[in-house]
């Protein structure tokens, strides 16, 4: 038997799609290992949404090559659909496939002969326009179900419209398909995923609500997460229905991006931090207890201390529970690379480190107004040193002594000790 391993870097949707192909690997006889054991075959599914996030991917390749020096090694996802020269100069590198060519990843290895050349299977990015539905299905309780792929917005910092093409999606009644199939696998837990996915049924005529609506009906989960929403798409109507409905859980990840009006008309978001205050306003109108979180870039081209300390003031105004903190990175072919007045690295750390202080503030604050809540929680599969782990509905970490006949239940528990060791309240016998 074939042994197989993944590596997966950056976001929720890049796990959602090495689930399911390790899934498909799986039923093809591959037997899945820990990346960090020989296998005789590795697939790296990159970033290249900061530098750092692609070191990580060229450290992984390395390291794979180290592992097994005979190994098929394939490099998928964003840095391969904009780097692949650059990946192909890497030793060990057999096969590179970009954002549209994932599909074909099983039949490749399966029909692959080593060879002193790499196979490059990377598509120009106007060809990028199917949708590749996918779904994490074996690896989590909670499972990462897409429903959306590409962007159409081009904020001036970010490479992912270059990576992953215009937006698309899936039809709602194939999403809610995935859906029954994960109910009839036992998940009680779906986390949505896309790059934007309020722009959900773009080119159908299909929307975000109408399909919110639609999984609400989906008999067997319990619980369904939004992972990230633009602040100009989660509408009142999104926002008020997952208020009333019982399987949409209080938990939302609205990214901000910056706090002050200048550097946002920078970036070509199309909101201003008015807009943003209000959607949180009237999430915790509708959900008092909600999580909401954001992210936020520190160090943008033009961003003055004075710019930033306005942010930062807005910020720490908004009732949010935790902030997402980056540090601005340049990304070749994006219009920030050429924009004047770049803040020197050493600041742009500096201000990330506040933001993250803010964050952590925010955050402890969050638990402790939860202190003495009664509170739902998911129990997850993992064995940390005895210990299990879940969150709430809204998004709190719980912990108790592992106990493998609560994985994959939802029990109801009395949130009343924060431990900063494993930050989470954590269940006493």
């Amino acid at each position: 038997m074939k042994s197989i391993a993944f590596h997966t870097l950056g976001c929720k949707l890049n796990f959602a799609e090495s689930s399911y192909l390790a899934g498909c690997f799986v039923l093809r006889g591959y037997k899945q290992v820990e990346f960090r054991q020989k296998a005789d075959v590795y697939v790296i599914n990159t970033c290249t949404v900061t530098q750092v996030a692609e070191k990580k991917c060229r450290n992984a390749i390395r390291q794979a090559h180290k592992l097994n020096p005979t190994a098929v090694i394939a490099v998928i996802g964003c840095m391969s659909q904009l780097n692949d020269k650059e990946i192909e100069t890497i030793e060990g590198v057999d096969l590179i496939l970009g954002n549209d060519d994932k599909p074909k990843l099983v039949d490749l290895i399966e029909n692959y002969q080593k060879k002193p050349t790499v196979e490059n299977h990377v598509c120009d990015i106007s060809r990028l326009k199917t949708f590749f539905p996918s779904y994490s299905s074996s690896d989590r309780t909670r499972s990462f179900l897409k429903i959306q792929d590409g962007c159409d917005y081009f904020c001036t910092y970010c490479a992912i419209p270059y990576s992953r093409g215009r937006s698309r999606s899936g039809s709602i009644a194939d999403v809610v398909s995935c859906a029954e199939v994960l109910a009839s696998e036992g998940k009680k837990e779906i986390v949505l995923t896309g790059v934007n996915i309020g722009d959900f049924g773009k080119q159908s005529g299909e929307t975000f609500l109408q399909l919110i609506e639609a999984l609400d009906k989906v008999k067997g989960i319990e619980r369904y997460r939004i992972s990230s929403i633009e602040p100009n798409l989660i509408t009142d109507e999104v926002i008020d229905f997952c208020a009333a409905s019982e399987s949409f859980l209080p938990h939302f990840h609205i990214p901000l991006q910056a706090g002050n009006n200048k550097i946002l008309h920078l970036m070509k978001r199309k909101y201003d931090r008015e807009l943003f205050a209000q959607r949180v306003e009237r999430i915790l109108c509708k959900m008092p207890d909600a999580f909401v979180a954001a992210d936020v870039i520190a160090g943008f081209p033009g961003e003055s201390r004075e710019d930033f300390e306005d942010a930062k003031s807005f910020i720490q105004s908004l009732p949010l529970a935790a902030l997402h903190v980056f540090t601005y990175s340049e990304r070749p072919n994006t219009p920030a690379c050429s924009m004047p007045n770049s803040v020197p690295i050493e600041e742009r750390h500096l201000r990330s480190n506040e933001l993250q202080a803010i964050s952590d503030q925010k955050k402890d604050l969050f638990y402790q107004k939860n202190k003495g809540s009664i509170r739902s929680v998911l129990w997850e599969a993992d064995n940390e040193d005895g210990m299990m782990f879940g969150f709430s509905e809204n998004y709190l970490r719980v912990g108790r002594k592992f106990d493998s006949s609560l994985i994959n239940t939802i029990t109801r528990e009395k949130l009343e000790t924060i431990d900063n060791k494993y930050k989470s309240y954590i269940l006493r016998e």
